[in-house]
C-alpha cells in the first residue's frame, strides 16, 4: 500500500511540474508586423535636399513642326555652280604679274593678272588708223558740202549747168557713206580695246585680267613669266561662297519625297551640335544607272564662310510637316530595350514613362505616344533617376 501511495504522489508531482502556467499568466504571442510601405512602380522620389536635383534640368514638352515624310541621305558641301567665275586671258601673251593667291578674298573688278601682248599694239594701231580715217572722212564731207552749196548757188544764178549740182550732190552722199563706214570701223576698234581692258589714246598698255565676281580664289593656274596662248583656259577660278549647295544621292525609290522648293536640314561632321537649314534648288533629270540614285541639291546661306566645299554630313529632306510633341535626345534613357523619359508628377516625384519615337530631327525626337504638350520631363540628369529605380 505504501508503494502504491508513493507512486500516486510521484505522478501528481510530475503532472504539476509539466502543466503550463495558469490563465492569469498566459504565454506571450508575437505582435502582428506593421504593413510595409508599397513602392510605386517606375516612380522615383527625391527629397528637397537631394544632390541629384542640382544636376537635373526639367523642361516642358513642346510642339514642333515635324517632317511627315522624310528622306535621310549622305551629303557634302559644294560650291554653287551658278556663283563660280573664271578669269580668262583675252589674248595670247606673257604673264608679267600675278596679284591673286589661293584663298584670297577678291571683289568684282579687282586686278588679278597683268599680261603683255602683241595684240595690244595691233589694237591701239587699229584704233588710231580708224580715228584718222574718221577725221579724213569728216574733212572730205565738209569739202563736199561746201562744193554742193557753191554749185547750188551758181545754178540758181544760172552760172553752171544742173548736172554740176547733181554731181556735187552725189559726191556729198558718197562722202557721208564713207564717214559712216569710218565711224563704224572706229567703234569696232574701240570695242576691241575695251574687251582687252585698254583705254583709247594711250600706247604700250598692258592687259589687266580682273575678277569677274566677288568671292574666294579657289584655284590659280598661272605663274609670272609664263606665256599663255590658250585663251579658253582659266587663269584664276573664283567662287562666291556666301551661298553653297548641299548635294546628295537620293535612292530612286525615295525621290518622291523630294521636290524643288522643299525644305531640308543639314547635319555636318564638322559641326555635330548644329542644324543648318536649306531649300531644294535642283533635282537631276537623270538617274545614275549604276547606283540607282538621283542627285538632289539644296542651297543654304553661308555668311561666315564656315561651310567649306567637300565637307561631309547628312541631309534630311521633308516632303511635308505636321505638329508633334518633341523632346531633346538628352531626355531619353534606355531601359529593358525601350525608350523612356522621366515625367515630373510633382516636385521631387518622377515617373519613368515609355515613349514611342519618330525619326531623329534637330537634336531630338518627335514623340508618337507617351507624353503630350506641356508635360514636364527631365531633359538633363535623367541617368540619376534611372540609377534610383
Amino acid at each position: 500500500m505504501k508503494l502504491l501511495y508513493w507512486m500516486a504522489v510521484s505522478l501528481l508531482f510530475l503532472s504539476a511540474c509539466s502543466r503550463p502556467e495558469g490563465s492569469a499568466v498566459s504565454a506571450k504571442e508575437p505582435a502582428p508586423a506593421a504593413p510595409a510601405k508599397t513602392k510605386e512602380a517606375g516612380v522615383v522620389v527625391l527629397g528637397p535636399d537631394a544632390p541629384e536635383l542640382n544636376g537635373m534640368k526639367i523642361e516642358a514638352v513642346v510642339i514642333r513642326q515635324m517632317p511627315a515624310d522624310e528622306v535621310v541621305a549622305p551629303a557634302k558641301i559644294e560650291a554653287n555652280p551658278n556663283r563660280v567665275g573664271h578669269a580668262l586671258v583675252p589674248a595670247p601673251g606673257r604673264v608679267i604679274k600675278v596679284m591673286a593667291k589661293l584663298g584670297d578674298s577678291v571683289t568684282l573688278g579687282q586686278p588679278l593678272v597683268t599680261i603683255e601682248s602683241d595684240v595690244v599694239a595691233e589694237a591701239e594701231t587699229a584704233y588710231v588708223q580708224a580715228e584718222s580715217a574718221v577725221r579724213q572722212a569728216q574733212l572730205a564731207l565738209a569739202k563736199a558740202d561746201a562744193d554742193l552749196a557753191r554749185e547750188t548757188d551758181l545754178f540758181e544764178h544760172q552760172a553752171v549747168a544742173q548736172k554740176e549740182v547733181l554731181a556735187a550732190q552725189t559726191t556729198s552722199s558718197l562722202t557721208k557713206a564713207t564717214l559712216e563706214q569710218a565711224q563704224n570701223a572706229r567703234e569696232q576698234a574701240r570695242r576691241k580695246l575695251e574687251l582687252l581692258g585698254l583705254k583709247t589714246g594711250e600706247f604700250q598698255q598692258q592687259i589687266v585680267v580682273k575678277a569677274p565676281i566677288s568671292g574666294k580664289v579657289l584655284e590659280v593656274t598661272v605663274v609670272e613669266g609664263e606665256f599663255r596662248n590658250e585663251i579658253n583656259a582659266p587663269l584664276v577660278t573664283i567662287s562666291d561662297l556666301s551661298h553653297v549647295w548641299a548635294t546628295s544621292e537620293v535612292p530612286e525609290s525615295l525621290i518622291r519625297h523630294c521636290k524643288v522648293g522643299g525644305l531640308a536640314s543639314l547635319e555636318l561632321i564638322a559641326y555635330p551640335a548644329e542644324i543648318f537649314h536649306a531649300r531644294v534648288t535642283r533635282i537631276a533629270d537623270t538617274v545614275n544607272s549604276e547606283t540607282r540614285t538621283i542627285k538632289v541639291s539644296a542651297e543654304l546661306e553661308n555668311p561666315g564662310g564656315r561651310l567649306r566645299p567637300e565637307m561631309f554630313g547628312q541631309v534630311h529632306y521633308a516632303a511635308g510637316t505636321m505638329p508633334m510633341p518633341w523632346v531633346p535626345e538628352s531626355a531619353l534613357v534606355r531601359m529593358q530595350g525601350k525608350d523612356f523619359v522621366f515625367v515630373e508628377l510633382e516636385q521631387g516625384k518622377f515617373l519613368a514613362t515609355p515613349v514611342e519615337l519618330g525619326s531623329k530631327h534637330e537634336g531630338g525626337f518627335p514623340v508618337v505616344s507617351g507624353v503630350k504638350n506641356g508635360d514636364r520631363v527631365v531633359t538633363q540628369g535623367a541617368v540619376y533617376l534611372k540609377a534610383a529605380l
